[in-house]
Parts: C-alpha cells; sequence; structure tokens
C-alpha cells in the first residue's frame, strides 16, 4: 500500500472534506486531522485489506468511529440542550437525502440499533454514508450482489429517515 498512499490519502482526505462543508461554526476536527486519526488507527491494525473497496470499507468504519468519539467527547454533558450539530449535507444529499443538519450521535444510536435488527443494512448505510462507496462497490465489499445491496439501501435509508424524524 506505501505506493499507493498518496492516491488513497488524496481520496479519504476528500471524502472528509465533504463531511465538513457546511459544518457548524467552532466544530474543531479538520479533514486532514480526520484522515490521520483514520491511517493511525489503522496503522496498527492486522486486517488492512489489500484490495480498495475492502480498505474503504474499513476505513469508513474507522472514519464513523473517531467521528462519533469526537461529537460524543465534544458534547459531553451538553446531550439534549446546547448541544451543537454536526451538518453532513454534502453526504446526504450524494445520497439522495434532503440535505437537513444530521447529529452523527443521534444517527450512530440509529445504526447500532438498526445493527441490532438487521447488521448487513447497517453496514451497507456506514459503507455508503462514512465510506462514499458507490452500490457496486458496497455490494463487493459486502460479497454481495448489486441487487440485493440496492434493496437493503432503499429499506435501510427509509429506516433511518423514519427513526432520525
Amino acid at each position: 500500500m506505501s505506493t499507493e498512499f498518496p492516491v488513497v490519502y488524496d481520496e479519504l482526505r476528500a471524502l472528509a472534506g465533504s463531511y465538513f462543508r457546511g459544518r457548524a461554526a467552532g466544530h474543531t476536527l479538520q479533514p486532514t486531522a480526520l484522515v490521520n486519526e483514520v491511517f493511525i488507527k489503522l496503522q496498527g491494525s492486522s486486517d488492512v485489506p489489500g484490495d480498495r473497496d475492502h480498505f474503504f470499507a474499513v476505513a469508513a468504519t474507522a472514519m464513523r468511529q473517531i467521528l462519533i468519539d469526537h461529537a460524543r467527547r465534544k458534547n459531553a454533558g451538553k446531550r439534549g440542550g446546547d448541544q451543537k450539530r454536526v451538518t453532513l449535507t454534502d453526504r446526504r444529499e450524494a445520497n439522495g437525502d434532503t440535505g437537513e443538519p444530521l447529529d452523527l450521535i443521534e444517527l450512530d444510536d440509529a445504526l447500532q440499533e438498526l445493527e441490532r435488527a438487521n447488521a448487513m443494512q447497517a453496514k451497507i448505510v456506514e459503507l455508503r454514508f462514512f465510506g462514499g462507496l458507490t452500490i457496486p462497490e458496497v455490494a463487493k465489499a459486502v460479497g454481495s450482489s448489486v441487487r440485493t445491496v440496492e434493496r437493503n439501501w432503499r429499506f435501510a435509508r427509509a429506516w433511518l429517515k423514519q427513526r432520525l424524524a
């Protein structure tokens, strides 16, 4: 992966940058810091795959964990009242959502609930939303057909829309 590092880094940096466009003022985590934390987290891991789709699947999980941990630390003691919302407008619009501001902690809670009901659907949301993978890339990463991923993606989006409303 060392020869591909600049390309992968640039792709992850662009993905992370899309998370923070239009974000709430005062948010301290920057795209470069997020990508650096992902690489640090993955550096010691023995399960980092060599193929692109699987790498981005693992990176998506790491990004989700880092973003949620950061949001939880930042909002410690503020849950519910004076909580600042982190907007992920561009990611949501790219995935067909409304572009309304989204609370990462609320999203993570919903994804954990979805995971208990249907782990495959939760993984698809994570890969699409946090990993920026296309439907065919998700299908390859999870070892499923494109049609199955499309069906699960539609259901998971509808479930999340209802849960987060």
